[in-house]
C-alpha cells in the first residue's frame, strides 16, 4: 500500500481529524484526549479507505486483465458500495467499448473482403510510391509478392507512372490507357485517385478496368468486314458470272447446268467454310484473355478427333497413328477448342501428305517447358520451304494459293490453331523439312493437381 496516498485520502476524507490536530495544539483539548480520539479516527478512516484501495486494486488488475486478453471477463467483488457502483460502470464502459470495436472490425472486414473480391485489380500506393496493397485480381495479372515494391517494377508503363507521381503531388485524378502485351495483348484503363486526407496506409489508390473485349471488337468488327469484302469477293464474282450464263447463252445447254451447278456448288461451299472460319476466329480473339480452366484427357481426346477423320485418310490410303505416354496428366483447357486444333492440323496432314503415309500423333511431357504436354503432329510430305514457315499463321497466307483453294482450304485454320494455343497459354513449333515432311508441335500447360475435399 502507498503510505503517501493513503494518508492524503484519509485527510480528504476526515475534517474531523484535521479538526482534532488543531483543537489539541491550541491547547483546547486535553493531549491525552485529543492523542486518544485522533488514533481512533485514524483506525476509523484506516478500516473505511482500506476496501476503497483494495477495491481500487481490483478494478486496475481486471482493467489490465482485458486489456491483455480481449475475451477475459474478470469479476471484482468489494465490500464497498462506491467500488461496486464504480466497477458496474466501468463494465458497461467497456461493453460500450467491445461493441465499437466489433463493429468497426466487422466494418474493416467486410471492405477487406470486398476489395479483395472485385473484379477489376486494385493497387493501394503509399506517398513513396510503392505498393501498399492489392487485392486478387491485382495479384492474378501482376504476379505475387507486389507488397513494398515500386509501382515501376509491377507496371512498367511510362504513362501511368507520370500519373501516379501527379496523383500523389496533390494534383488531382488522372485517367490512363495502356496495353499489357504478356501472355496476350490486353487493353487497360487505370482510374488513378488519392486517398484524402493521406492515411497511413496509402496515399493514393490505383483501379484497373479491363477493356480487352471492347478493343477487340472494334478490331475485329473491322477485320472481319475488311477480310470478308476480299476472301468472298472472288467466289462471289464465280456465282454471279455463272447465274447470269445459265438466264443467258447457256440457258439450253443442259450439259453446262451440270457443270456449272457442280462449281457454283463448290463455291458457295468455299464461302460457307470461309465465312465459318471468320466467325470461329472472331469468337476465338474475343476471349483469348481469359485462360480456359477444364481438365482436358488429351489422349482420349485425339482418339475422337482421328476417328472422325479415319475415313478422310482412308481415301488417301493414309493411316493416323497415336503414341501417347503411360499415365498423362491432363491438361488445361477447353475442350472443344482443343479438338478444333487437332482436328486442323491433322486434316491438314491428310491434305498436303503424300498419299499412301502415315500420319503420326505423339504426345508426351514436353521436354522444353516445365509442367506441359507436348502434342507433335508428323506427316511425311514435300515439307513447306523455311521462308514461308514463319508466315504461316497469319491469317490467308498460303505457300500454294492455286493448290490451297483447289483443296477446300481457306487461309485461316492455322491462324485458328495459333489463337487458340495462345487462348491456352501455350506453345506452337512449325519444324519442316523439304521433301521428308513437317510436324507442328502444340505445348499445353498441364492442369494443376487437386486435393480432394475431406469426406
Amino acid at each position: 500500500m502507498n503510505p503517501r496516498w493513503l494518508l492524503a485520502a484519509l485527510f480528504r476524507a476526515s475534517p474531523a481529524l484535521i479538526a482534532f490536530v488543531v483543537l489539541a495544539w491550541a491547547g483546547d483539548l486535553d493531549p491525552g484526549v485529543a492523542a486518544v480520539a485522533a488514533i481512533l479516527a485514524l483506525l476509523a478512516l484506516v478500516l473505511l479507505a482500506a476496501p476503497i484501495y483494495i477495491g481500487l486494486a481490483r478494478i486496475r488488475n481486471a482493467i489490465d486483465a482485458m486489456a491483455e486478453d480481449d475475451a477475459a471477463r474478470p469479476e471484482v467483488e468489494s465490500a464497498s458500495p462506491a467500488i461496486r457502483d464504480l466497477w458496474l460502470a466501468v463494465m458497461r464502459w467497456a461493453r460500450a467499448a467491445r461493441a465499437k470495436a466489433q463493429a468497426r472490425e466487422m466494418e474493416i472486414d467486410t471492405a477487406q473482403l470486398v476489395l479483395r473480391n472485385l473484379p477489376d485489380p486494385i493497387l493501394v500506393l503509399d506517398d513513396a510510391r510503392r505498393i501498399a496493397r492489392t487485392n486478387e485480381a491485382a495479384d492474378a495479372l501482376l504476379g505475387p509478392n507486389l507488397v513494398e515494391r515500386d509501382l515501376a517494377g509491377a507496371l512498367r508503363q511510362p504513362a501511368l507512372l507520370a500519373a501516379a507521381d501527379a496523383v500523389l503531388r496533390g494534383e488531382g485524378d488522372r485517367l490512363v490507357e495502356f496495353d499489357l502485351a504478356n501472355p496476350v495483348e490486353r487493353h487497360f484503363i487505370a482510374r488513378i485517385v488519392p486517398l484524402l486526407p493521406v492515411r497511413a496506409d496509402g496515399s493514393a489508390v490505383i483501379i484497373l478496368h479491363d477493356v480487352t473485349v471492347l478493343k477487340r471488337s472494334e478490331r475485329l468488327r473491322a477485320d472481319f468486314a475488311a477480310n470478308a469484302s476480299h476472301e468472298l469477293r472472288t467466289p462471289l464474282a464465280s456465282l454471279i458470272g455463272f447465274i447470269e450464263t445459265l438466264r443467258g447463252p447457256a440457258r439450253d445447254d443442259i450439259d453446262a447446268h451440270d457443270r456449272f451447278l457442280a462449281i457454283m456448288a463448290e463455291q458457295s461451299g468455299r464461302m460457307a467454310r470461309l465465312v465459318e472460319d471468320l466467325l470461329s476466329l472472331a469468337k476465338i480473339e474475343m476471349n483469348e484473355h481469359q485462360t480456359p480452366t477444364d481438365r482436358v484427357d488429351v489422349a482420349d481426346l485425339l482418339s475422337r478427333v482421328a476417328r472422325g477423320l479415319d475415313q478422310r485418310a482412308t481415301g488417301r490410303d493414309m493411316t493416323i497413328r497415336i503414341d501417347a505416354a503411360a499415365d498423362l496428366p491432363p491438361a488445361l483447357g477447353d475442350p472443344d477448342e482443343l479438338a478444333q486444333v487437332f482436328q486442323n492440323l491433322i486434316d491438314n496432314a491428310i491434305k498436303y501428305a503424300r498419299a499412301g503415309t502415315a500420319i503420326t500423333v505423339k504426345v508426351s511431357p514436353s521436354a522444353k517447358r516445365p509442367a506441359t504436354l507436348a502434342v507433335a503432329i508428323a506427316d511425311q510430305g514435300e515439307g513447306i520451304p523455311r521462308e514461308h514457315v514463319a508466315r504461316l499463321t497469319e491469317r490467308f497466307y498460303r505457300v500454294d494459293t492455286a493448290r490451297s483453294r483447289e483443296l477446300g482450304g481457306t487461309g485461316l485454320g492455322l491462324a485458328i490453331v495459333k489463337h487458340i494455343v495462345n487462348h491456352h497459354r501455350g506453345l506452337l513449333e512449325i519444324d519442316s523439312d523439304l521433301g521428308k515432311g513437317s510436324t507442328f508441335t502444340v505445348h499445353l500447360p498441364v492442369a494443376p493437381v487437386t486435393t480432394p475435399a475431406p469426406a
